[in-house]
């Protein structure tokens, strides 16, 4: 395993995401023995980083942790949760919130403490001194209940810098999303470049963008075997950051044995893309966005507040293989047996999905233009 320097710790360059734990038949309660192996694996093969939140797996991922990582000495891990401002219901609890974390993890700390997923909509939320939270978070900090306090986001550049401004003083680290599709698709290189000018590590998130670069267009996946024939579609994600000098850690919501082992066997040593790798792979970037994809990662935030129950990440995936393809025949075959509850015509375009949404998609629009494309 690589390692990181991280003010004189030595981090692991591979973090486990908590969010994309294997799941039971109904697709969201969390498989505890098969999460047990896998963070099994992980602290015996060196991964000392792991990173939980309030919402994921519908709130059961910080308890699971808590149980799962207290059958190792604390001292032999990091352990990182967030405060969930992406749901602008929670900025008054900032507290309440805090000490429930420290108690479902069962710990007396939290290694490192993120504002989860800065954006347009709760900036201001945020920077409200009524709230409390920026207050709260630093005298958490100040008594050791927090090592290290940082931001997620996925903000624009100017949100990303007026949070900087006004908070840079004691944030220690920035977790960015960060791949090689969103490296121009979601400004990625520029925001990298902003937040090393104010002297703030990256740690990355949706390196493999919840697993979607991982599954290409035959077309493009030999654009890329030409170049490197034996080399894994996760490895060319992985080794596109390790070419990123300012990132200390990536994570990666690995879901299985399988993920983690070849994603470990990748961090045993650090190997960079060449010229040629890397116009491969950009040339494989500019033709996936000029194909007007729309950026979901499948986190699933939008599913806990969508009032008809839609299964949106889903959804938007159908859509981007329509748009990519310009064929609706595979589109009708994947929603012919649906009931029309969970047809895109079911969507009441509230919004309720897009307020929580980390990529700023647009929903109740692609709801509305996949809606027509069944119906053409």
């Amino acid at each position: 395993m690589i390692y990181n320097d991280f003010k004189g710790e030595k981090i692991s360059a591979l973090g486990l995401g908590c969010m994309r734990f294997p799941t039971k038949e109904d697709g969201k309660t969390v498989d505890e023995e098969k999460t047990r192996e896998i963070v099994a694996y992980a602290m015996a093969h060196g991964i000392n980083y792991y990173d939980t939140a309030w919402g994921y797996h519908y709130g059961q991922s910080e308890p699971l942790m808590g149980r799962l990582l207290s059958a190792y000495p604390r001292k032999s891990f990091f352990l990182t949760s967030k405060f969930p401002g992406y749901d602008l219901s929670n900025m008054g609890k900032v507290k309440e919130i805090f000490e429930a974390q420290i108690e479902r993890c069962r710990v007396d700390y939290f290694d490192f403490y993120l504002f989860h997923s800065v954006t347009e909509e709760n900036i201001g939320p945020y920077l409200d001194e009524k709230n409390g939270i920026y207050d709260y978070l630093v005298e958490q900090k100040k008594k050791g209940k927090i090592r290290h306090l940082g931001f997620s986001t996925h903000g624009t550049l100017a949100t990303i810098k007026r949070f900087l401004d006004a908070y840079g003083a004691e944030l220690e680290f920035c977790q960015l999303q960060v791949n090689w599709l969103d490296w121009k698709f979601q400004n990625a290189k520029e925001k990298i470049k902003l937040v090393k000018s104010y002297g703030i590590p990256v740690f990355v998130m949706e390196p493999v963008r919840g697993g979607r670069i991982c599954t290409l267009s035959d077309e493009h996946e030999a654009i890329l075997r030409e170049v490197a024939p034996e080399r894994t579609l996760p490895e060319w994600a992985f080794r596109f950051i390790q070419g990123i000098p300012e990132v200390t850690v990536t994570l990666s919501g690995m879901s299985n044995l399988d993920q983690l082992r070849e994603n470990i066997a990748t961090f045993s040593e650090k190997k960079l893309l060449n010229k040629e790798e890397y116009a491969a792979l950009e040339r494989v970037a500019d033709e996936i966005i000029a194909s007007k994809m729309l950026p979901c990662t499948g986190c699933e935030y939008c599913m806990s507040k969508c009032p008809k129950k839609l299964e949106i990440p889903r959804l938007i995936k159908l859509y981007n293989d329509s748009t990519s393809s310009g064929m609706t025949s595979t589109l009708k075959l994947e929603l012919k047996d649906e009931s029309k509850e969970k047809l895109p015509s079911a969507c009441i375009a509230c919004g309720a999905c897009e307020a929580v949404c980390p990529q700023g998609i647009e929903i109740s629009k692609m709801m509305k233009k996949l809606s027509d494309r069944l119906d053409k």
